[in-house]
């Protein structure tokens, strides 16, 4: 038989394929450029092209705006566009906290996870619900000001809004891409090419990185295009029906299936080889090093090839420093039982965004660290769901060395449960940003926890007395060196001056957004004369800040690196002269909002001083 032939049976089942997936969704005709808004009162042909704008916010890492307002929240994101196409600061609009690499050149920047994939460069999330499951045909982000931020886009197979839940949580990654520096900060509306999945969603998650801005990035509205019918294959598009072909290939680069990381977790069948080759030559030392450069997929492939490489890869050596955030996705329960025996001997562990919608039980973690807490120094459980009392019992209980807890974002934990933190006596860092956390809990932490070095309250809202929780500081926490007090709305003039008095070797102040501080009661030279070791201060939106608070600044602090006095209207350009030629460190001072310092000050500023950045915001 002629070798055409075979091919031609080929190329026949393959449009058969083809055929039988057009067959079941519409006609060629119905197909092409059909656009339509779901509408509540009448069906819509399965076919048709539904274009849909968030509904709701579900979850996210963290805001610049405030737990009671509108102003700056990742809430903003949900419905139709309130700024674009409008460019510059809005407060309208999803504003993440932070921006640029200034927060990792400051004295509360934490040491990196190594091991770290380098695919994965996330900093913040937002997840987003929308009303009708579809198809992803596209989606559109609409940003409003210093573009460039959002690195990938994911679809979930869950749905939010269904009566029940789903026996397996599906994340897919519909789009991808390191971060990338954006010319200018006008607005525009972002569409990356999106890849087609293989299942209906209506929850979707940005995830973003702002070292490479300017300035903070802001978001105004997502739009989701899709269909309801999944989409036959297109020669045009190159979009490959999944259930027709082998997925190992595109689970490998897209994948955010638990079953994958867990197979290689728990895979124990080795090929038998005569020899290892050269590793049976290298000391084991030497093999461990190597080792050590490799991600955590790869250590568990590696593991599969032979008895030798097994034993070096599953060494508690190697799992020392662990970050499971960038597998968030994947890990659950049965993944934190197959490392359990991997990990007797960890120190620092991320479970950073790990464990929600089910994935880690309450159970499974309790598990893991009373097998693997007692040598644990640092722990990261940033937006951890799944956190309740119980797992705070355990993790005081279990891990008695514990010198930093972050907590950030753990919005779910009840307010009661932070008490526990308290039997952790050797604890240095304390990151309880957007958690409830309550004034009697906390006066008991601080009172404990003495060597407290790093800690940060911002957005934490049940705080009813700000300055008795600065007075305990002041008397309690003498090695304090970074304070985060961000949106704390009652702290006075009283309660800094106990903090200033007791606390004089902090470094880092964060008094942002804090509207009951004034400098005509002398808060802010107190803290100048008092503090000679800041290097950062925040008195972002404050409007009292004046010329005599610079001047002190410019006297006492010298090695301040950096300064945000954003929205005063009492600062003038001859005291800003005074600061930068007395803090030789300096590198960044935000004057945006500031009346007083318009764009020709600016450009006077940055050509005398090119080594600080001076950033003037605007609205249009």
């Amino acid at each position: 038989m002629s070798p055409v032939f075979p091919m031609l049976t080929v190329l026949s089942m393959f449009y058969y394929m083809c055929l039988r997936r057009r067959a079941r969704t519409a006609t060629r005709g119905e197909m092409n450029s059909r656009r339509a808004i779901e509408s509540n009162t009448r069906a819509l042909p399965i076919n048709v092209e539904i274009v849909q704008y968030a509904k709701e916010v579900l979850d996210f890492s963290s805001h610049y705006g405030s737990e009671n307002s509108m102003s700056y929240t990742m809430w903003n994101l949900a419905g139709i566009p309130n700024v674009y196409p409008s460019s510059g600061d809005f407060t309208q609009t999803a504003v993440f906290r932070t921006y640029g690499t200034w927060w990792d050149h400051c004295p509360s920047a934490r040491l990196p996870f190594k091991r770290t994939p380098p695919t994965f460069c996330s900093q913040d999330y937002v997840e987003l619900a929308f009303e009708e499951p579809v198809y992803p045909t596209a989606v559109h982000i609409l940003e409003t000001y210093h573009p460039g931020a959002v690195v990938r886009i994911l679809a979930c197979s869950a749905n939010p809004y269904s009566q029940n839940p789903p026996a397996e949580v599906r994340w897919e990654i519909l789009w991808s891409e390191a971060p990338t520096k954006v010319n200018g900060p006008q607005a525009r509306q972002f569409t990356p090419c999106i890849r087609q999945i293989n299942f209906p969603t209506n929850l979707i998650r940005l995830e973003v990185n702002s070292s490479l801005l300017d300035y903070y990035t802001e978001l105004d509205a997502v739009v989701l295009h899709g269909v309801k019918e999944r989409p036959v294959l297109s020669l045009k598009t190159s979009m490959i029906d999944m259930n027709d072909i082998d997925e190992d290939e595109d689970e490998e680069k897209y994948g955010c299936g638990m079953d994958t990381l867990n197979k290689q977790f728990s895979i124990v069948t080795l090929r038998e080889w005569p020899t290892n080759g050269y590793f049976d030559k290298l000391p084991y030392e030497l093999i461990q090093l190597i080792l050590s450069h490799l991600t955590v997929p790869d250590l568990c492939r590696l593991a599969q090839t032979c008895k030798l490489l097994y034993q070096h890869c599953c060494d508690p050596l190697q799992y020392i420093h662990l970050s499971l955030q960038p597998y968030w996705a994947r890990i659950n329960d049965t993944s934190l039982e197959y490392l359990q025996s991997r990990c007797t001997l960890i120190q620092w562990l991320n479970l950073s965004w790990t464990g929600n919608r089910g994935a880690i039980s309450v159970s499974g973690f309790s598990r893991f660290l009373k097998v693997c807490g007692s040598e644990l120094v640092r722990l990261e459980l940033s937006c951890g769901h799944f956190l309740n009392e119980t797992c705070l019992e355990v993790i005081t209980e279990m891990c008695p060395n514990l010198q930093e807890l972050n907590l950030s974002s753990c919005d779910k934990i009840p307010p009661q449960a932070f008490n526990h933190i308290a039997k952790v006596g050797s604890l240095k860092r304390l990151i309880l940003y957007r958690t409830k956390v309550e004034q009697t809990a906390l006066l008991s932490i601080l009172n404990f926890c003495s060597e407290l070095q790093h800690l940060s309250l911002g957005s934490c809202v049940m705080i009813e007395d700000y300055d008795l929780i600065a007075s305990m500081m002041g008397a309690k926490c003498k090695k304090l060196r970074s304070l985060d007090l961000w949106r704390c709305k009652n702290i006075t003039e009283s309660g800094i001056a106990e903090l200033a008095s007791g606390c004089q070797l902090l470094e880092e102040l964060d008094l942002g957004w804090c509207p009951t501080l004034q400098s005509s009661t002398g808060c802010f030279t107190n803290l100048a004369r008092k503090l000679p070791n800041l290097q950062k201060l925040f008195l972002t939106a404050n409007r009292s800040v004046c010329d005599t608070d610079i001047e002190e600044l410019a006297a006492n602090c010298t090695h301040l690196r950096q300064l945000d006095i954003l929205g005063t209207r009492m600062v003038s350009p001859a005291s800003l002269r005074k600061l930068l030629e007395s803090c030789k460190d300096l590198s960044l001072l935000d004057v945006s909002f500031c009346s007083q310092i318009d764009n020709r000050v600016v450009l006077e500023l940055n050509a005398n001083f090119p080594n600080v950045f001076i950033k003037k915001s605007f609205t249009q």
